[in-house]
C-alpha cells in the first residue's frame, strides 16, 4: 500500500473515532464537575427540571461541608436554558469569582463556588464530560468485576442513611458472600475463581440492578447492593431472587461446571442505625446466620 493510501486510512480512523466520541457525548446530560479538593472529579448530573445544591440530605446534590447552607443554590434546566440561583445562602454562592446576586444563565466551563467547594458546568453532549467519566470510573470501580469498589459504595452508604434520616424513606441493604470460595479456588485454581466473581457480577447487574441501586464488591468474594426506597420485604424478596439466579447459573469453566452458591444478608434501615456502618454491620450479621443454617441461604437482621 502506498503512503498516500497510509495516510487516507489514518485520516479515516480518526474521522470514525471523531465520530464516535461526539454521538457518544451527546447521550450524556449537563453535570457540574468538582474542581480541586477532596471531591475533586465528582460528577453531578443535571437532570430536567430543578436541581437544589446544599448540605441537607434531602438535596438533589448534598454536600455536607463547611461554608455550605442547607439549601445553598438550586439550579433550573429547561429545554432552552440552564440557570443558577442562590437561595439566601449565608455565605453567597460565586458565579466565576463574583457574587450571585440574580438568577443568571450557565455558561460552558462556567464556575460555582460555595464555601471551598469549586464545581464546573459542562452542557449537554460536551465531549469533554467523557474524559471526567472514564476517570470517575476508574477511581470508583473494582477492576476486575466493574462493579463499584469498597470507597465508593461506603460513602453512598452514609450518604442514603444520612437522607433516611431526614426524608423517612425505607432503605434496604444486601449483602453477598460466595460459599466455599476458598475451596473453589483451591480446587480449580485463581483463575477460575476469577471468572466466578466476574460471571457473578454480570448475571446480578443484569438481572437485579435496578437505576439507582449501588452494586459494588466489598472485598474478596463479598457483595454489596444498597436498594433506596426500598423496605426489608421488598428487599429479601429480591435477595431470594437473586439467590437462586445464582444456584441455578451454570458457571463453566474449562469445560466444568463450578459450584457456586451464596449466603445472604439483609438489613434495613431502622431505629437503632444511626450510620452506615451500623446498617453494614446488621446485614452482615445476617449473612453468618445464613452461613451457620447451612448457605446458600437468605436471613434477614432481626431487632
Amino acid at each position: 500500500m502506498s503512503d498516500d493510501n497510509n495516510a487516507t486510512v489514518v485520516i479515516t480512523d480518526i474521522r470514525k473515532t471523531l465520530a464516535s466520541i461526539e454521538e457518544e457525548a451527546k447521550q450524556k446530560p449537563a453535570c457540574l464537575l468538582v474542581v480541586g479538593g477532596e471531591l475533586n472529579g465528582s460528577i453531578f448530573n443535571l437532570a430536567q427540571g430543578e436541581t437544589v445544591v446544599g448540605r441537607n440530605p434531602d438535596c438533589t446534590i448534598s454536600l455536607d461541608f463547611h461554608g455550605i447552607s442547607r439549601k445553598h443554590f438550586i439550579v433550573n434546566v429547561s429545554e432552552t436554558s440552564v440557570t443558577v440561583t442562590d437561595l439566601g445562602s449565608s455565605n453567597g454562592t460565586y458565579l466565576n469569582n463574583q457574587k450571585l446576586e440574580t438568577p443568571t444563565a450557565l455558561k460552558r466551563a462556567d464556575v460555582i463556588k460555595i464555601g471551598a467547594i469549586a464545581m464546573k458546568y459542562l452542557p449537554k453532549g460536551d465531549p469533554e464530560r467523557l474524559t471526567y467519566d472514564k476517570l470517575h470510573e476508574e477511581a470508583n470501580t473494582d477492576g476486575l468485576t466493574k462493579c463499584y469498589n469498597k470507597s465508593f459504595f461506603n460513602n453512598q452508604l452514609e450518604t442514603e442513611v444520612k437522607k433516611c434520616k431526614v426524608t423517612g424513606k425505607p432503605l434496604t441493604l444486601i449483602i453477598f458472600d460466595l460459599d466455599h470460595f476458598k475451596k473453589l479456588n483451591d480446587n480449580y485454581g485463581h483463575d477460575a475463581g476469577d471468572y466466578v466473581l466476574k460471571e457473578k457480577a454480570r448475571l446480578i447487574r443484569e438481572n437485579g440492578i435496578r437505576h439507582g441501586d449501588v452494586f459494588a464488591r466489598y472485598g474478596g468474594e463479598e457483595f454489596c447492593i444498597l436498594l433506596p426506597n426500598t423496605n426489608l420485604k421488598q428487599g429479601f424478596e429480591i435477595a431470594e431472587r437473586l439467590r437462586k439466579l445464582v444456584e441455578k447459573h451454570e458457571f463453566i469453566y474449562d469445560g466444568k461446571r463450578l459450584p457456586v452458591t451464596a449466603s445472604i444478608g439483609v438489613a434495613d434501615y431502622r431505629q437503632g442505625v444511626n450510620n452506615g456502618t451500623d446498617l453494614f454491620k446488621r446485614a452482615d450479621s445476617s449473612v453468618y446466620k445464613s452461613k451457620e443454617g447451612g448457605r446458600n441461604q437468605v436471613n434477614f437482621y432481626k431487632a
